[in-house]
């Protein structure tokens, strides 16, 4: 992401666009980070035949019966990343997928148990850093609650300016 300083109004405003560049910038870095810790876990417990995004998927579905359409809409992924992973995770027996009985367009998925493996290795990963975090005072409940609601705001409020868009 690069963002020109030129095209920043002279105001008292720049100061914030510059906060509001740099929490930008964080978001994108902290995703991308996330993905080289649950890379590197995996290469830790010898999984090797599952790239990040797919083990992300596999947590976020969790033990629900979804549709793409329906990940896509909870925000998790784009919509053609959604139908090659997921294709992939049912090739590599991660997913079981039925056509919708209503709809047979639509295709719902759910996790086989080699599937519930990964998402289990997810959430045992992510249950360490969040007690990690805690225990060493990286951030108590009071900070991850701000950062949470403020995030949610910024989300809100980007969702605002694409419903007004369209």
């Amino acid at each position: 992401m690069s963002f020109e300083k030129n095209f920043l109004p002279p105001s008292k405003a720049v100061g914030f666009m510059d906060g509001y560049l740099d929490a930008l910038s964080l978001v994108e870095r902290l995703h991308r980070l996330l993905l080289d810790v649950i890379k590197d876990e995996f290469e830790r417990v010898g999984v090797i035949d599952i790239n990040a995004v797919q083990a992300l998927l596999l947590f976020n579905v969790g033990d629900n019966e979804v549709t793409a359409g329906e990940l896509k809409t909870r925000g998790y992924y784009q919509g053609s990343n959604v139908s090659y992973n997921l294709k992939k995770l049912v090739e590599a027996g991660y997913m079981h997928h039925q056509r919708c009985e209503i709809d047979r367009r639509s295709v719902r998925v759910r996790l086989t148990e080699k599937g519930r493996k990964i998402r289990d290795i997810v959430a045992g990963l992510f249950e360490r850093h969040a007690e990690g975090l805690e225990s060493k005072g990286v951030l108590g409940r009071d900070g991850i609650d701000q950062i949470t609601a403020s995030l949610r705001r910024v989300e809100r409020y980007w969702t605002d300016q694409i419903r007004y868009i369209y």
